[in-house]
C-alpha cells in the first residue's frame, strides 16, 4: 500500500510539474507576443533621426511610452537594416507562437543564421533600388551590381533587386516553418523569376565566351592577311593610338581591356552617402516674412513691383520680382549690394529670369546644405542617353543638373581658390570614371600644379602620365592636334563624318568578319592597257574619346603662351567631331590668361567665386560671379545662352583615392609616351653644320630681308619649336651673321637685305 501511494504521488508531483513548466512556456509566448506587437509600435511611433549617435531616436509629439526602450530598437534596427526592419518583429511573434503552443524548435542556431541571410538580402535588394537598406546592405550591394553587368534584360536592376528581396523574404519565413497560401504563391513566383535569372546568366556567359573566340579567329585571319598582303598598312598614319603588336593586344585582352571584354566600372558604394535632408518648420511661412520684407526694401530704393514665385533650394532662395511698369531691369540688378546690406546677407545676385517678366533675387540659406556626388550618379538624369556625361550639380530648385561633354564640346572652367574650381574638375572626371571604361574614354591630364591630379596616376584610362612641365604640356596638346588630324584622315577613308559613325561602321565590320579595304590605281597594264588596283587595308580599330584635362592655365601661358593658344584654338575649332574635347580650368581669369581667341573658341564656361566683376565680364561677358557663395557655387553658361547657378558636388580626397584604386586594380594603362616626346628631338647635342638642318637657309633668307633675328621670330614664322629656332641662332652667332644678344637680349643683324 505504501509503494503504491508513493506511485500515486509522484505521478501526481510529475503532472504538477509538467503543468507548472506548460504555464511558463505560455507565459515566454505571450511575452514574446507582446515584445514583438511593442517592437511594431515603436517603428512607428518613433522617427529615427542622426544626431550624432545611430542607436537614439526622437519619439513623435505626445508620445512618451517606452521611450528609452523603444527609440533604443528603432535606432538599432533602422540604422543597420533600413526599411528592413519592419520584418524583424515577425521573429519574437513566430517564435512566441510556436512556444506558446509547446511546438518544438529543430535547428533553432542554423535557421537564425539563415534568417540573418535573409535580411542581408532584403536590406542590399532595397538599397539596390535606391531605398533605405541600412549598414548592413553594404555587405550585398556588390553581389547586386556584380549580377546587373552579366546580365542583359529590360529592368534589371528592378528585377534583379525585387528577385533579391523575394529570396530573403523566402528565406526569412521559411526558416520560420510558416505555411499559409500566400507564402507558397510567393514560392512559386520565387521560382519562376530565379529559373529566369539563372538562365539569362547562362545565355550572357555562352554569349561572351563565343565573342571572345570570334575575337581570336579574327585577328588570326588579319595576321595571315597581312603576312601575304605586298603592302601593309602603314602604322605611322595614326601615330600611337590603336596599331599595337599581337602581344601587346593579347595582354590587354588578358587585363580585361579589349573592347569586347567586360570592363568593371566603379561601384556608388566608394562614394559618401548624402546626409539626411533637414525638415525645417513654419519653412513657408518664413519665406513669406522674408518675401515681404524684400519688398520693403526695394520700395525703400524706390522700386515698385510684387514677389511671386519663390524658389527654395539647397543653398540658396530665389525669390522672383514682378516689376510694376516702366521699371528698368538695370536699376535692380545695381542695387545688389545695397539688397544683401538690408537684408543682412552676405551677398545677393540679381538677375532677369530668362523666359518671364520677372527678375530674380537670390539670397544665401541661413541652413546650408552639401550637395554629394554621389546622389548625382544615381539620379535619373545621370542615366540618361550622354556619350560623355558630366554631373555639375543642383539647381536652384534642387534638381541634379547633368550636361553632356561631348555636345560642348569644350568647357573653360574658372574660379579663385577656394571656390570649388578643382573639386568641380573632380567631380566630372569621376563622372565620365563611372560611365566609359578604358577602350571607350582616354585622358591626357597636365597639371603644372603637380597636386590635384597626380591622385589619377595609373589608372587604365590615362593615355600618358601626368604631365607636369610646362614644355611637354605644350608638345602633349601639338600631338592631340595632330591626332585630330589623323582621326579626321581615317573617318575621310571611311567616308563617315564624327567618331561615332567611325565606331558604328568598324564594329559592324568586325560583327561580320570583315575586313575593310580602299582600292588604289598603281599604274596600267603594258600588255592590256588597263588600270592595275590594288586593295590596301584601312584601319579597324576603335577610336576612343580623349578628354585633355588641364588643371590650371596660367602656368602654361605665362611660359608658352603663343604655342598654347594656337593648339587650343586648333582643338576647339575642329576636334568636336574627331572625338576630342578640353576641358581647361584657370584660378587666375584675367583677360592675359583667358585672351580673346581662348575665349571666342570656348563658349561653354563655368565661373565660380572670382573677386571683382571685371574678372567675371572676362569668364561669362556679364557680372554676377563675385557674388558667388564660394564651395562649389557656380555659375553655368551652356555655348553662350543663359547663365545657370548650379551647386556643385562636394567630393572628399578620400573618394578620388577609392575610385582611382579601384581603377587600378581593374588593369594596368597603356601609356603612348610619344604624346610627350618632341619631334625636333630637343635631347640632341647641336651640330654646328647648318647644312644639317634644311630650313637655314630659309631663316638666313628671313633675318636677312626682314632685319630681325630672335627665338620667337623664327618660331612664328617657321612654325618650328623652341630648340630648333635656338639652334639657328646659335649656328648664325657663331658665322657672324648676326650679333650676341645685348643685355636686352635684342641682337643685331650683320647681313645685307640682298
Amino acid at each position: 500500500m505504501k509503494n503504491i501511494k508513493e506511485k500515486n504521488i509522484s505521478r501526481h508531483a510529475v503532472g504538477f510539474y509538467e503543468w507548472i513548466k506548460y504555464k511558463i512556456y505560455q507565459i515566454v509566448g505571450i511575452i514574446l507576443i507582446l515584445f514583438s506587437l511593442f517592437l511594431y509600435f515603436s517603428l512607428y511611433f518613433f522617427e529615427f533621426q542622426d544626431y550624432g549617435n545611430p542607436y537614439l531616436s526622437a519619439p513623435k509629439e505626445n508620445i512618451k511610452l517606452f521611450f528609452i526602450i523603444g527609440s533604443w530598437f528603432n535606432g538599432v534596427t533602422t540604422y543597420w537594416t533600413g526599411k528592413a526592419s519592419w520584418i524583424l518583429p515577425l521573429f519574437p511573434f513566430i517564435l512566441g507562437y510556436r512556444v506558446f503552443n509547446n511546438e518544438k524548435i529543430k535547428y533553432f542556431i542554423i535557421k537564425t543564421i539563415i534568417i540573418f541571410v535573409g535580411i542581408l538580402l532584403i536590406a542590399g535588394g532595397l538599397k539596390n533600388i535606391e531605398q533605405d537598406g541600412g549598414q548592413l546592405s553594404l555587405l550585398t550591394s556588390r553581389l547586386y551590381l556584380y549580377l546587373e553587368q552579366i546580365i542583359n534584360i529590360e529592368n534589371k536592376k528592378f528585377i534583379i533587386s525585387i528577385s533579391g528581396i523575394a529570396i530573403g523574404i523566402f528565406l526569412f519565413l521559411g526558416s520560420l516553418d510558416i505555411k499559409f497560401k500566400i507564402y507558397n504563391m510567393l514560392l512559386r513566383v520565387l521560382l519562376k523569376s530565379s529559373t529566369f535569372i539563372i538562365k539569362n546568366v547562362f545565355q550572357n556567359f555562352y554569349t561572351y565566351t563565343k565573342k571572345l573566340t570570334e575575337i581570336f579567329i579574327h585577328k588570326k585571319k588579319i595576321s595571315q592577311k597581312l603576312k601575304t598582303s605586298k603592302k601593309s598598312f602603314s602604322k605611322k598614319r595614326m601615330p600611337n593610338l590603336g596599331y599595337r603588336e599581337e602581344k601587346e593586344k593579347q595582354k590587354e585582352l588578358e587585363l580585361g581591356l579589349e573592347e569586347n571584354a567586360i570592363f568593371a566600372l566603379p561601384h556608388l558604394e566608394l562614394l559618401s552617402e548624402p546626409a539626411r535632408r533637414k525638415e525645417y518648420k513654419n519653412n513657408e511661412e518664413q519665406l513669406e516674412n522674408t518675401a515681404r520684407m524684400l519688398e520693403n526694401v526695394l520700395d525703400d530704393f524706390g522700386i515698385r513691383g510684387e514677389i511671386g514665385r519663390i524658389q527654395s533650394g539647397p543653398v540658396v532662395t530665389r525669390y522672383e520680382l514682378e516689376p510694376a511698369p516702366g521699371v528698368r531691369s538695370s536699376r535692380v540688378i545695381g542695387l545688389s549690394d545695397d539688397i544683401a546690406r538690408s537684408m543682412s546677407a552676405i551677398s545677393a545676385r540679381v538677375a532677369v529670369v530668362p523666359g518671364r517678366n520677372a527678375i530674380g533675387i537670390e539670397l544665401p540659406n541661413e541652413d546650408r546644405e552639401v550637395v554629394f556626388l554621389r546622389e548625382l550618379l544615381s539620379s535619373k538624369a545621370f542615366e540618361e542617353k550622354n556619350d560623355l556625361p558630366l554631373a555639375l550639380g543642383r539647381n536652384i530648385a534642387g534638381s541634379p543638373v547633368v550636361t553632356d561633354l561631348a555636345k560642348m564640346p569644350h568647357l573653360l572652367v574658372a574660379g579663385t581658390t577656394g571656390s570649388g574650381k578643382s573639386v568641380a574638375v573632380n567631380a566630372m572626371i569621376i563622372s565620365l570614371l563611372y560611365t566609359l571604361s578604358p577602350n571607350k574614354l582616354k585622358f591626357i591630364m597636365i597639371d603644372p600644379k603637380m597636386l590635384e591630379l597626380s591622385v589619377y596616376e595609373d589608372i587604365p584610362h590615362l593615355l600618358h602620365p601626368v604631365v607636369t612641365e610646362p614644355r611637354k604640356a605644350v608638345v602633349a596638346l601639338k600631338w592631340a592636334v595632330q591626332e585630330m588630324n589623323n582621326r579626321y584622315r581615317l573617318m575621310s577613308e571611311l567616308g563617315v563624318r564624327s567618331i561615332h559613325s567611325y565606331n558604328s561602321k568598324i564594329t559592324k565590320t568586325r560583327e561580320k568578319g570583315q575586313i575593310l579595304t580602299k582600292s588604289f590605281q598603281t599604274g596600267f597594264d603594258p600588255n592590256s592597257g588597263k588600270p592595275i588596283i590594288e586593295k590596301h587595308e584601312l584601319a579597324s580599330e576603335i577610336l576612343p574619346h580623349i578628354v585633355i584635362v588641364i588643371d590650371e592655365m596660367a602656368d602654361l601661358m605665362l611660359s608658352s603662351g603663343r604655342d598654347i593658344e594656337m593648339s587650343i584654338q586648333a582643338l576647339a575649332q575642329k576636334a568636336r567631331a574627331a572625338g576630342i574635347h578640353l576641358i581647361v580650368a584657370t584660378q587666375r581669369p584675367s583677360v592675359d590668361v583667358i585672351t580673346g581667341t581662348i575665349k571666342a573658341n570656348l563658349p561653354t564656361r563655368i565661373s565660380f567665386q572670382v573677386t571683382s566683376k571685371i574678372d567675371s565680364r572676362t569668364i561669362l561677358g556679364e557680372q554676377g560671379a563675385e557674388q558667388l557663395l564660394g564651395k562649389g557655387d557656380m555659375l553655368f553658361m551652356e555655348s553662350a545662352s543663359q547663365v545657370q547657378r548650379i551647386h556643385g558636388p562636394f567630393v572628399s580626397d578620400q573618394e578620388v583615392d577609392k575610385v582611382a584604386s579601384f581603377l587600378r586594380s581593374k588593369g594596368s594603362p597603356d601609356y603612348v609616351f610619344e604624346i610627350t616626346q618632341d619631334n625636333e628631338d630637343p635631347n640632341a647635342e647641336p651640330d654646328q653644320n647648318k647644312s644639317k638642318d634644311p630650313l637655314f637657309d630659309q631663316a638666313v633668307d628671313l633675318v636677312a630681308r626682314e632685319q630681325k633675328a630672335s627665338t620667337s621670330f623664327l618660331q612664328r614664322h617657321l612654325q618650328i619649336g623652341y630648340n630648333r629656332a635656338a639652334r639657328i641662332i646659335d649656328i648664325m652667332e657663331a658665322e657672324n651673321m648676326i650679333s650676341p644678344a645685348s643685355q636686352t637680349g635684342k641682337r643685331e643683324v650683320l647681313l645685307n637685305k640682298n
